[in-house]
């Protein structure tokens, strides 16, 4: 199996000079196995980084993929890229054609990926050859793209957020877990001494999709959303700005989060900052536990309960997150292609990756073996998926929201880092110039 990790600039060369993928690669040599009706292909998988670090995403892939090799005789080419270049890399190889048989995407991104009209639909046969709708949970299906067109990407692995809370910071301060966001921010104001670096709340300010996910979440909890009823942007409204005004207000005004997390581009950097003990508090998806371990902190160091809501609003505390898997219709290799996607989210393979990767099979009757040991966790995610979790909007401009609005929001956290205070106004103009923009995205 070939492996290679894809950072942000080798990511841009490779699509800039031309990827040997499916439209590049050549034709299958006959097979010499009748059991094995594709074997000597080689198919080209870009996998998303689920785990602490993309070399733990390697670690964790490559005896499954070689698991598929031996059953199948297909080879598979591995590239593991960052979840800052991801969704850009996906929407140029589908524009350009020049990409993967292959591909993770952030379900978010379903919908929008679905109308650029590049990923292979699974319906009929194609949905057969992989297993059929049937496995799947119902929660995890309705994550696939709009309602009554056939899905071009299949449940892999779900996930949804939750405030993740340091045990040990809480009972030195004799608190208890937050119910409500004036609690969240009083708990953070008493744990917060700059003099310690110690910090009620830790977040990756400088992140575009999390950034997106948070403002979702609490124009939600306000009683708003970034789209009207016919699916169209509607940014500018007092939801949208209480949204990235609740967000923004931990480091601008509460002062409860470092100005230096608005440097932080990835997860994985307040991952280690909670870890560390640094910060008393953590919003973060359902994977977050197994990056919490590789870091050295156990599940009984922690708790987790649904991020609250200000008093009075909507209690959401998540959308119903996480990554699907999808194939690019003009690739060579198509069933070849299929017969990996059926691999991928077999029950077997589905609860071995979940568990590696402590999300949550997308998959009936395959358990979260990832929390075997920890049943409360278990009981938690339940809970939020449940009763605080919405589904993501699923209009086609999701992804230029993400680029726009959660791009907005990051400039704004650079800009409280260095000690201003954006006003409202001020955010009104950011998600005003965002709408602007989503004309052209």
């Amino acid at each position: 199996m070939k492996i290679r990790i894809l950072t942000a600039g080798a990511a841009v060369l490779a699509l800039t000079v031309g990827l040997a993928g499916c439209a590049q690669s050549g034709e299958s040599p006959a097979p010499t196995d009748a059991s094995k009706p594709y074997a000597g292909t080689t198919i080209k998988y870009w996998a998303t980084n689920q785990g602490p670090s993309l070399d733990a995403d390697v670690e964790i892939l490559q005896p499954e993929l070689d698991k598929f090799e031996e059953q199948t005789g297909i080879t598979v080419d591995l590239e593991v890229i960052p979840w800052s270049d991801m969704t850009n890399n996906t929407l140029a190889a589908a524009v350009s054609g020049q990409g993967p048989d292959v591909v993770n995407i952030g379900n978010t991104n379903a919908t929008t990926l679905n109308t650029t009209g590049a990923f292979l639909p699974f319906e009929g046969e194609d949905l057969d050859a992989v297993g059929g709708k049937d496995k799947f949970l119902e929660s995890a299906w309705q994550t696939t793209g709009p309602e009554g067109v056939a899905p071009t990407s299949l449940p892999l692995y779900s996930q949804v957020y939750g405030l993740f809370y340091n045990k040990a910071l809480f009972e030195a301060k004799n608190l208890e877990a937050p119910t409500t966001w004036e609690e969240l921010v009083d708990a953070a104001k008493a744990i917060t001494d700059p003099a310690t670096d110690t910090w009620g709340i830790v977040a990756p300010a400088g992140t575009v999709n999390v950034a997106m996910h948070i403002q979702y979440i609490f124009t939600a909890q306000a009683g708003g959303s970034p789209f009207d009823k016919a699916g169209e942007p509607d940014f500018v409204t007092d939801e949208n700005i209480a949204g990235v005004r609740q967000y923004l207000d931990l480091m601008s005004e509460a002062k409860v989060m470092n100005p230096s997390n608005a440097q932080f581009t990835d997860g994985t950097q307040a991952t280690s900052e909670f870890a560390a003990g640094k910060a008393g508090m953590y919003m973060a998806q359902t994977g977050n536990v197994a990056a919490l371990q590789a870091n050295g902190m156990d599940p009984s160091q922690y708790g987790v309960v649904p991020v609250p809501a200000p008093a009075g609003g909507d209690e959401v505390g998540s959308f119903i997150a996480g990554t699907n898997i999808s194939v690019f219709k003009n690739t060579k290799h198509k069933e070849a292609a299929l017969e990996f996607v059926k691999f991928m989210t077999s029950p077997e393979v589905s609860e071995t990756l979940n568990k590696a990767y402590g999300t949550l099979p997308p998959l009936k009757d395959v358990p979260a073996s990832a929390y075997e040991d920890f049943p409360e966790l278990m009981d938690m995610w339940s809970l939020i998926l449940a009763d605080h979790a919405i589904p993501m909007s699923q209009v086609p401009t999701v992804s230029a929201y993400q680029a726009n609005v959660g791009g907005g929001v990051v400039a704004l956290f650079a800009e409280a880092a260095t000690g201003a205070t954006p006003t409202d106004a001020d955010i009104e103009a950011m998600l005003n110039e965002a709408q602007q923009k989503m004309a052209t995205s």
